[in-house]
């Protein structure tokens, strides 16, 4: 196996240069000073950030080999960015919900219930694809929150 020297990406045999930052000809074996020495590859570090919302994602951005894998530092980034809107967001339903719930006197409540199903399975199901995309190596970015994301970590 080879990486990027720049940006520690796993590359393929036959790549003369890496897919990610277009670096030519700087690829390191995995028996060099690279991120897998430390037992984690960094496709799975960076699923991994995904896990437990921001708090993986901030300690794989100051764990040592990871802090500098750019690949690993988008997904980082990009799951703190994702479960702070993902928290703010269900803190303003919550309000909206009981406002509109007290001025329906009740009636809100009927749609609400299946409303906030759709949503808790929608946001389970994109967690669960950004995990999965994280762990295939590819860099998928969430509208805002990905070039965001991708700007924090120098893509």
């Amino acid at each position: 196996m080879s990486f990027c020297q720049n940006c520690g990406r796993l590359l393929t045999e036959s790549s003369s240069a890496c897919p990610i930052c277009a670096t030519a000809g700087s690829t390191t074996t995995a028996s060099a000073a690279s991120p897998s020495n430390s037992g984690l590859q960094p496709q799975a570090a960076a699923a991994l950030s995904y896990l437990a919302g921001f708090v993986t994602g901030i300690i794989f951005l100051l764990i040592d080999p990871y802090k500098t894998d750019r690949f690993v530092r988008f997904h980082a980034f990009q799951s703190i960015f994702f479960n702070v809107a993902w928290v703010g967001f269900w803190i303003v339903w919550i309000i909206a919900g009981m406002i509109l719930g007290a001025i329906t006197k009740g009636l809100f409540f009927i749609v609400e219930l299946p409303v906030n199903l759709l949503l808790t399975v929608g946001g389970f199901c994109l967690w669960a694809f950004l995990m999965y995309s994280a762990y295939q190596g590819k860099t998928f970015r969430i509208p805002v929150i990905g070039a965001l994301a991708a700007k924090q970590a120098g893509l």
